[in-house]
C-alpha cells in the first residue's frame, strides 16, 4: 500500500473507461476473474487508519465488486468480517479472504443464499459466535437482469428472485441482527442511484432500491432509541462482475458515460462511504442516504 489514494487528480481521468466486457459473456452472478478489465477494490490503494478497531462485521456478497471492497477497507481500519456469498463464487470470495487476512484481520466465510430466511438467520448467529460479537451489518448482496423490453420482459420467476435477495434478505438479516447488535453499532444497507432515476430495463431492481430508502429511514427511527444508527449508500454506475453479467454488451460498452464525470466508479471509490457509516465520525447521522454516483442526482 502507498499514499498514492491521497494524491489530488482529476477524477474524470483517474480511472479508464468506458469498461469493456469482452467477447464472452459472463452467467450470473458474475466472476471477477472472467472480466478483461478488473475493478479496483483498493487492494494497492486503500490505507486505514484504525477507525474500526476491534469491530466485527457481516458483510452480504462479500465475495466480489462493492463487498469486497468494502470488507478490504473494513480490515484495515482494523475490523474482523463475515462474508455471505453464493456457493459457486466460491473462488472469488477466496480472493477476499485472502485480502482481509493479509491485513491482519480475521475473515470468516458462511457460502449460502439470502433468499432464504433460515440461512439469514444463520448468518446473525455465526457471526456473533465465530466472530464473538457483532456491530456492523452491511446489506450489500443484489441482484438484477437488465430487459431491455421493459416489464413485458419481465418474468415472474425473476421478479420473485430480485425482490427476495433484495428486500426479504434485506429484512430477515436486520430482523435477526436488531437483538443482538449493543449501542454505537451500525446497519449499513445498499441502494441505488436506480432509485430516484429509474431505468425501464431495471424495473423490479429499481422498485426494490426505492424500498430500502424507505425501509432504512424507518428501521433508523426505529432502532435509534437502542443506540443502534441505520443509513444507506447509494451507488451509482460502479463496475462490478454483476454489471458484466446481467447488462446487455452496448449498455455495457457505454456503462457510466452518462455521469457528470463521465465514467464509471469503481468499488474502491464506495467503499470509504461505509467505512464513514460505520465509524464513530458519524455519530449523529442516522437515516441517511448517502450518494456515490459520480454526479447524477439522487432527486
Amino acid at each position: 500500500m502507498n499514499g498514492d489514494q491521497y494524491r489530488m487528480r482529476d477524477p474524470r481521468a483517474q480511472y479508464r473507461g468506458p469498461q469493456e466486457q469482452g467477447t464472452d459473456r459472463q452467467a450470473t452472478p458474475g466472476w471477477t476473474d472472467r472480466m478483461d478489465q478488473r475493478p479496483d477494490h483498493g487492494e494497492a490503494t486503500y490505507r486505514g487508519s484504525d477507525r474500526l478497531a476491534g469491530r466485527k462485521a457481516l458483510i452480504t456478497g462479500g465475495d466480489s465488486g462493492i463487498g469486497r471492497a468494502v470488507a478490504v477497507a473494513f480490515a484495515r481500519e482494523g475490523a474482523d468480517v463475515l462474508i455471505s456469498y453464493l456457493p459457486e463464487e466460491e473462488q472469488d470470495a477466496q480472493e477476499t479472504v485472502r485480502l482481509v487476512e493479509a491485513a491482519g484481520r480475521r475473515a470468516v466465510t458462511a457460502p449460502g443464499d439470502i433468499r432464504e430466511e433460515r440461512y439469514c438467520q444463520q448468518l446473525v448467529d455465526r457471526a456473533t459466535g465465530d466472530l464473538e460479537g457483532l456491530d456492523i451489518l452491511v446489506n450489500n448482496a443484489g441482484y438484477q437482469m437488465a430487459q431491455p423490453g421493459g416489464i413485458t420482459d419481465i418474468s415472474t420467476e425473476q421478479f420473485d428472485r430480485v425482490i427476495r435477495t433484495n428486500l426479504y434478505g434485506l429484512f430477515w438479516l436486520c430482523r435477526a441482527a436488531a437483538p443482538k447488535l449493543p449501542p454505537g453499532s451500525s446497519i449499513i444497507n445498499v441502494t441505488s442511484i436506480q432509485a430516484a432515476q429509474s431505468s425501464p430495463a431495471l424495473l423490479d431492481y429499481a422498485t426494490t432500491k426505492a424500498g430500502i430508502i424507505a425501509f432504512t429511514k424507518a428501521l433508523a427511527a426505529d432502532l435509534a432509541d437502542r443506540g443502534i444508527r441505520v443509513n444507506a449508500v447509494a451507488p451509482g454506475p460502479i463496475w462490478t462482475p454483476l454489471v458484466a453479467a446481467t447488462m446487455p454488451d452496448d449498455k455495457v460498452d457505454s456503462f457510466g458515460t452518462n455521469t457528470p464525470l463521465g465514467r464509471a466508479g469503481q468499488p474502491a471509490e464506495v467503499a470509504p462511504a461505509f467505512v464513514y457509516f460505520a465509524s464513530q465520525e458519524s455519530s449523529y447521522v442516522t437515516g441517511e442516504v448517502l450518494a456515490v454516483t459520480g454526479g447524477r442526482p439522487m432527486s
